[in-house]
């Protein structure tokens, strides 16, 4: 009750002071302690949570401290005076959060560019190079449900944060004394026009290849978040037919009222956009989450429910890098370590360097001579030179284009996966994700698992089983498990953004030609069937 008096002295914003308030008039020892139990912990992915009042939730006066840590680190390390600029999204507070963060830089001397309104997460990762920025900070939950916000930060080379960078961050930020203490002018910093999203614009014609066909015709939702507008741009520039847009889910709202959580891979999510498909019958469907650094991508198919199938990020990694092999590009390809091992084979055959990471773009993007990365989680830097971070938007353009190219064939995007299983096997991939109200509950699974590791999964025997936490070879150390087995992989980590364990499988069936391709997704279907079985009783989950 104290530090939430002492909490509810200083808080600047009228809607948190009053539902502190409240909770303090009624005596509600148990919602208080929720709030004050301790702090948002700074990491790698910056911050990210609840919206509310408290050192538990994002808000405010969380967000003040923020600012005013990243400030002192800039300054501390040679950056006073630099620019930081800023962007935001559509959700609750975004537009606090993000003038909160400009005020504060002003008051530490440095220079504030806040982007011009609620923009994908793309054009401000662009905005910082190309402005020459020393920094740039996000205010994004991603597709995260419609209660939260988060804080992401950037450095000046346009990646996101990695150790040491983090903690020394947090400690900066630790070190924030009362908030009065934080100079907030009310004016100072620049508002930035339309010039950056143009040269944003301009700079995603490099990933098409000129006078390639544009003919793909597609539906687009951007689940109700920030990309209809910047996507429906793009594809105008690059000649495509104009997407048909889900238009229940088009235009920003940060209730999303029309899903349970705005994440392409959740269940229901794309119901609309299939509703919209089997009416418009496009080539692909396209999905942007509520940022627009992610992009799914849908297909006919008329073996799936309702005709229509997603494609998994794994699927769309390997066909982006396939177009990207058959245009000659040059350079490394590389993935996170929970993304599928059939990339290493296409750039293998290909003679292209390739490179596996931790799990996020703030590594994948590190990469010397990166010139294509991806993750599962439908993330894909197709164009680092503009964009050192996954970019739906220019990806969204990439597979488009690589739909003409087929369609001008004949084919489909389903065909060139039947041409990658004939080639390099049939790779495929499944995830067991648990979503948790007590975060013991992933700390005792992962505990089970090191403590007695499983030797057979699905009957495949274990070949090697890797504490991550203890480093991988190049890896530096994480909190996760890897298990190879004979023909199989497995990882298992705690998600970074959200309240859940991810257990991330692949089987690998060798494929003698097109006939033999539905008796290996069986066999693969039923392999990977098993090994979810058989890992949710060794974890206990």
């Amino acid at each position: 009750m104290t530090q939430a008096r002492a909490w509810l002295a200083e808080d600047p914003d009228p809607d948190t002071r009053a539902e502190l308030a409240g909770l303090v008039d009624a005596g509600d020892l148990d919602a208080l302690a929720d709030r004050f139990s301790g702090t948002l912990q700074f990491g790698t992915a910056g911050l990210r949570g609840e919206l509310g009042a408290g050192p538990m939730r994002m808000n405010r006066s969380v967000v003040i401290r923020a600012a005013a840590g990243l400030a002192a680190y800039l300054k501390a390390n040679g950056d006073a005076g630099g620019l930081v600029v800023i962007g935001y999204d559509a959700r609750y507070k975004s537009a606090d959060f993000a003038r909160d963060t400009a005020a504060v830089m002003t008051g530490a001397g440095l220079r504030a560019a806040v982007l011009p309104r609620p923009l994908p997460t793309p054009v401000l990762a662009y905005a910082i190079r190309h402005l020459g920025a020393v920094a740039g900070v996000e205010v994004t939950a991603s597709h995260n449900p419609p209660r939260d916000n988060g804080y992401k930060v950037y450095l000046g080379d346009g990646s996101q944060i990695v150790p040491p960078a983090d903690a020394e961050i947090a400690a900066a930020i630790a070190a924030v004394g009362a908030l009065d203490g934080v100079p907030r002018p009310e004016s100072g910093w620049e508002t930035l026009g339309e010039e950056v999203l143009e040269a944003y614009l301009a700079r995603t014609d490099a990933v098409l290849s000129p006078g390639s066909p544009r003919t793909a015709r597609t539906v687009h939702t951007a689940l109700h978040g920030v990309g209809t507008a910047v996507l429906t741009a793009a594809f105008a520039r690059a000649g495509f037919p104009e997407p048909v847009l889900v238009a229940e889910q088009a235009d920003p709202d940060p209730a999303f009222p029309t899903v349970a959580f705005p994440n392409p891979e959740e269940p229901g999510a794309m119901d609309l956009a299939f509703a919209t498909a089997r009416r418009a019958r496009p080539d692909i469907v396209i999905a942007n989450d509520p940022d627009a650094d992610r992009c799914a991508v849908a297909v006919p198919d008329a073996s799936a429910e309702g005709g229509w199938r997603m494609l998994r990020g794994d699927e769309v990694g390997s066909l982006l890098a396939a177009h990207l092999v058959n245009r000659g590009v040059s350079g490394v390809f590389a993935e996170s370590i929970v993304s599928s091992s059939l990339l290493g084979r296409i750039a293998a055959k290909a003679g292209l360097g390739h490179e596996e990471t931790l799990t996020g773009f703030k590594w994948i993007a590190r990469v010397e001579g990166l010139r294509y990365g991806y993750e599962e989680a439908l993330g894909y830097c197709v164009d680092p030179e503009g964009v050192r971070d996954k970019d739906g938007i220019t990806a969204a353009l990439l597979i488009t284009e690589l739909a003409s190219a087929l369609k001008e064939e004949g084919r489909t995007l389903l065909d060139l996966l039947d041409d990658l299983a004939l080639e390099h096997g049939l790779h495929a991939t499944d995830q067991l994700s648990v979503r948790v109200e007590d975060l013991t509950v992933i700390a005792d699974a992962m505990r089970r698992l090191r403590e007695t590791p499983p030797t057979a999964l699905a009957g495949l025997p274990v070949t090697s089983a890797e504490d991550l936490s203890q480093g991988s070879g190049l890896l530096p150390p994480t909190d996760g498990l890897r298990y190879q087995l004979a023909g199989a992989r497995v990882v298992v980590r705690p998600s970074g953004t959200e309240p859940k364990l991810k257990c991330y499988l692949e089987v690998v069936v060798p494929v003698a030609d097109a006939s033999a391709l539905p008796a290996a997704r069986s066999e693969a279907a039923e392999l990977l069937a098993g090994i979810k079985r058989d890992l949710s009783a060794a974890a206990g989950i």
